[in-house]
């Protein structure tokens, strides 16, 4: 292939791929071809790893790499070639005799037959999502064997040319599983590190003097600029899904964590274009770096974009620090709104808080004062149809509960439609993996009402964009989830035969207008 093919995200070209000389997304051609070539030899390490016993490095490049190709993560080409190196002398180091290994062509994927490249596809993009959370538990000190050992079993089995349907759909439904093992992990390392999530009002304002916006989703990253930014004179605001952040206790015990900057990720190119500080990016959601402020953009971890300054491995956010008191931030008061003009919002309503109040839920349904909850969650993106999220939630009942996690929030988190029995109607559960938090608290209903979650007054509406809520997706047809509504767009690299099945056999639809929908759900 002369052009690149990519097909991972939401928004990928015409609704098939992206195959020109840039992606939708920004990513250039050689970036691409770089990513596949890397995907390829993480698919080799996974071969020589089921023969060769990996370890703790083994298992650390394995989910860097992996993370490195989700969608907006790594613009840069040298980033990408380290991360690749890296993979080819683990290969060297776990078989001396790595040239009995050729590196893994990514071509015999999207060469193969429809049905065989959808399946492929889906399982390496539900694993390059279990990988980020895989990341965010590493960086607080937390593994999982199992995981670990599935990333070898699943790159492995993709690469194999054998392997037929009967083989990978079972392994997809495995993804799922698997994705619940991770979330489960980074729930204990985030909660064990940082406290149970608190329900907390969030303001949308900056206020006068140097701050700094971190967006991103890894919590580790943004204590280690809180502990190095107090005393400074600088604040701190959180970006997109960095927002929970504030609902950690030990989070909030640092004071100069004042509140929320913009909405989503998508908006980033306009909301960052005059701003007074710096933005440091730590995981996905990077968009293509405008020049007139791509001298406040810094990135760490994985996350690389030609130009910009990067941290490295030793976090010292000096750099960071110093260009925040340089620029002195707004010399006033600077409101901010969401995109319903709310000038605030409210997050916090993990499992461990809504559980908590269960009591009062479940004699709330019994009364009748609530009647149905809505999980109205996901990926936010800049497709149009995604004002389908906030008209929904607008035109839900009053009797009626959204939970919502990720940064698809961001469409209707600022409404005020309302409370029942003193909880707000709309109940932030945090980030996209904290559906986690979402599972528990629909099993406990469950076993409340001596019931399946299919049979719960409960219809989960879901916005898709990039790998994390492909593997959210798996999860939840593992678990045998039912009557999902999911947009704004299908995947692309679902094949007719696949849909099919995930129709047939889960009642999977797409959505169309929330009063149809609703319609249908409510009647």
């Amino acid at each position: 292939m002369s052009s690149m093919f990519c097909f991972q995200c939401e928004q990928t070209a015409g609704g098939k791929s992206c195959t020109g000389k840039a992606g939708v997304c920004g990513k250039q051609t050689n970036t691409a071809a770089l990513q596949d070539t890397l995907t390829g030899a993480l698919v080799t390490l996974a071969q020589v790893a089921q023969k060769h016993a990996p370890n703790a490095r083994t298992h650390r490049i394995m989910i860097n790499g992996l993370f490195t190709t989700v969608t907006n993560v790594n613009f840069d080409d040298a980033a990408v070639e380290e991360v690749m190196l890296q993979t080819r002398r683990e290969i060297a180091a776990l078989a001396p005799a790595a040239a009995d290994y050729a590196n893994f062509a990514m071509t015999k994927i999207w060469e193969a037959t429809e049905n065989i490249r959808s399946l492929k596809s889906l399982i390496l993009f539900g694993v390059r999502g279990i990988a980020a959370y895989a990341s965010h538990s590493l960086a607080l000190g937390y593994t999982d064997d199992s995981v670990n050992a599935f990333f070898y079993k699943a790159l492995a089995a993709i690469g194999e040319d054998g392997y037929g349907l009967d083989e990978l759909l079972p392994l997809a439904m495995e993804t799922g599983k698997v994705n619940l093992t991770c979330m489960e992990m980074l729930d204990r390392a985030n909660t064990e590190t940082y406290g149970t999530p608190k329900p907390t009002t969030v303001p949308l304002g900056t206020e006068k003097g140097p701050f700094i916006v971190v967006s991103g989703h890894d919590l580790h990253d943004l204590r280690l600029l809180l502990e190095q930014s107090k005393d400074k004179g600088i604040n701190i605001y959180t970006h997109g899904e960095m927002l929970p952040a504030h609902a950690y206790p030990r989070l909030k015990e640092y004071t100069h964590l004042k509140g929320n900057f913009g909405t989503a990720w998508q908006n980033q190119q306009k909301e960052f274009d005059s701003l007074p500080a710096p933005i440091l990016f730590t995981t996905n959601c990077l968009m293509p770096v405008k020049e007139s402020y791509s001298d406040r953009v810094f990135t760490t971890a994985l996350v690389a974009y030609p130009g910009m300054t990067h941290i490295g491995e030793k976090k010292d956010f000096t750099p960071l620090i110093n260009k925040a008191l340089e620029l002195r931030g707004y010399s006033e008061y600077h409101p901010g709104t969401g995109i319903n003009g709310g000038t605030e919002v409210t997050t916090g309503f993990a499992h461990g808080t809504v559980l908590g109040v269960a009591d009062t839920v479940i004699a709330a349904v019994k009364s009748g004062a609530i009647k149905r909850f809505f999980l109205v969650g996901g990926c936010d993106g800049a497709k149009p149809g995604r004002n389908y999220y906030t008209d929904f939630v607008k035109q839900t009942p009053k009797d009626s509960i959204i939970l919502t996690l990720g940064c698809g929030k961001y469409r209707f988190n600022d409404l005020n439609i309302g409370t029942i029995g003193g909880l707000p109607r709309i109940l932030d559960m945090g980030q996209c993996n904290d559906a986690y938090s979402a599972i528990k608290v629909a099993i406990a209903l469950a076993q409340a009402f001596n019931c399946g979650v299919n049979e719960l007054p409960l219809t989960l509406v879901i916005s898709w964009y990039e790998q994390k809520a492909v593997s959210i997706l798996l999860t939840l047809l593992h678990l045998g989830i039912k009557n999902m509504l999911l947009g704004p767009s299908l995947p692309a690299f679902v094949a007719p035969d696949i849909l099919k099945y995930l129709v047939e056999n889960f009642n999977i639809s797409p959505v169309s207008t929330p009063q149809a929908d609703l319609a249908k759900i409510l009647g």
